[in-house]
């Protein structure tokens, strides 16, 4: 069937329902685009459509994440733009440097076909580039779309979401701004020069053999290079998961590790509580949340707004666990030293102290490492890793010797200390990963995730959990003794 008949919004739920059919209409739909706003900007017809291609493949493995799929162009537009983009700063050039000189490109034999062909040769690609190089872009692309959409003004203003006599009054201005002696030649050499048929099976040929719609956010990651290694694939599997076997592992061993029973029940009861409301959050609440935003389609401003509520209410209810927790585990402890027992050590060896302690800093930073890894973002990762490791080497600096309520009062401290470094990170570079995670900018993130909203949610939570410590200390605490 014609991909015509096919709206964006059905060419996308088809292609996560698994039909590489239904992305081959949505290459065969915008390659022209895509590959003629390429061109505009790096002004090589070989580099144009190789990052046109890499759109499509960053597309098809990041689809699941468009949130409005009826802006399918636009968002495939702001991949291709960001993809241009950082290959023009990592080369340090401007478009216009990536023509060759017209002399020079006459006496250089051509490399083979193009990717669109054996169309124009080498000496004829320079002269175009270096005839429209000296149009501004706003007039370039409406040109070069023009002839590669077969002179049709119409299907120029619908690829740019522009009226048509907008698009008339630029393609005369930019045909003006053209040199007279070659103008005849830029129009043939652009018509010969769109992409065919064979891009798009290039483009096909090149995806993952896993379906946009069955990738994790872990296999997601191991799509991005079907060459990985199987470490590489290994890390992206199992790092999303080395978090919560780690609280697990610190879960199980407070219980069997309590020092009396009255601790071991407070310790089970905890457990029971925090994992019943982990799990069902993670495991039934998020699917539930986004299963609700696509079916009503929820806009990425939108999807931002209930997400961050969703997850500070989850942050907010495991700080009230926590902090009760806390509280219950010192009441009993003080108690106990207040009746002249003494709570013993923690009563583990070397090596489950350490098991015990990495399992709690792992717990708070693996998947911060993992956001950062897994977006490219490697220096902080080895940063977040570094904090991580401090943090676990104090901790057991601090913790050796203690029992009883100290011991609880140092684990407290080093629990607000690992939340507070967490949501430090959290403000410094979410943005930053959400932006790799899209493939797009960071300014376009901070379009739908404004600039202010990590950092109004980090000071909520900090003062609802001021809150919770100061209505849950004992009396004894807010009233000063009168003795004495």
């Amino acid at each position: 069937m014609p991909a015509v008949e096919y709206s964006d919004a059905e060419l996308v739920a088809n292609t996560l329902a698994g039909d590489r059919d239904a992305f081959g209409l949505i290459v065969a739909k915008y390659q022209t685009l895509l590959c003629s706003l390429a061109y505009s900007r790096l002004g090589n017809l070989g580099e144009s459509e190789d990052v046109a291609q890499d759109t499509f493949i960053v597309a098809w493995s990041h689809l699941r994440h468009l949130r409005e799929p009826d802006k399918l162009r636009a968002w495939l537009c702001g991949i291709l733009r960001n993809r241009t983009q950082k290959l023009l700063r990592r080369e340090g050039r401007e478009p216009t440097r990536n023509a060759e000189p017209i002399e020079v490109a006459q006496h250089t034999p051509g490399p083979g076909p193009l990717p669109s062909e054996e169309t124009i040769t080498r000496e004829e690609e320079a002269i175009l580039w270096r005839s429209l190089s000296n149009v501004p872009e706003t007039y370039r692309e409406p040109l070069i779309l023009f002839y590669r959409e077969h002179q049709s003004v119409a299907s120029v203003a619908a690829e740019l979401e522009l009226s048509e006599d907008a698009v008339k009054q630029r393609l005369s201005r930019g045909r003006k701004l053209l040199q007279e002696e070659v103008l005849l030649f830029v129009e043939r050499a652009l018509g010969q020069t769109a992409p065919t048929e064979a891009f798009s099976a290039m483009v096909l040929a090149a995806l993952p053999m896993a379906a946009a719609s069955t990738a994790t956010a872990g296999a997601g990651a191991a799509i991005k290079g079907a060459g990985a290694s199987k470490l590489g694939f290994l890390w992206a599997l199992f790092a999303p998961f080395v978090g919560l076997f780690s609280a697990l592992t610190v879960s199980w061993m407070s219980v069997q590790f309590a020092p009396n029973k009255r601790e071991r029940r407070a310790q089970i009861l905890t457990g029971v509580v925090l994992w019943t409301f982990v799990l069902g959050w993670c495991f039934l609440a998020q699917p539930a949340m986004r299963a609700l935003g696509r079916h009503y389609h929820w806009s990425d401003q939108t999807w931002v707004g209930v997400m961050s509520g969703f997850w500070w209410f989850y942050a907010a209810v495991a700080a009230l666990i926590f902090v009760l927790h806390f509280r219950r585990i010192l009441a009993i402890r003080e108690q106990l030293e207040a009746s002249g027992t003494v709570t013993p050590k923690l009563t583990l060896s070397g090596g489950k102290r350490l098991i015990f302690v990495a399992g709690i800093y792992l717990a708070f930073f693996s998947w911060l490492i993992y956001l950062a890894w897994d977006t490219g973002d490697r220096l902080w990762a080895w940063i977040i890793a570094a904090i991580m490791i401090a943090l676990f080497a104090w901790r057991l600096y601090q913790g050796r010797g203690k029992a009883g309520a100290a011991a609880i009062r140092m684990v407290t401290r080093h629990f607000a200390l690992a939340a507070g470094a967490v949501l430090v990170l959290l403000n410094l570079r979410l943005d930053v990963w959400v932006a790799e995670r899209r493939d797009v900018s960071v300014a376009e993130v901070h379009q739908f995730l404004p600039i202010w909203l990590v950092p109004l949610l980090s000071v909520a939570l900090v003062a609802w959990v001021s809150a919770l410590v100061a209505l849950t200390k004992p009396r004894s605490e807010l009233t000063p003794s009168r003795s004495g």
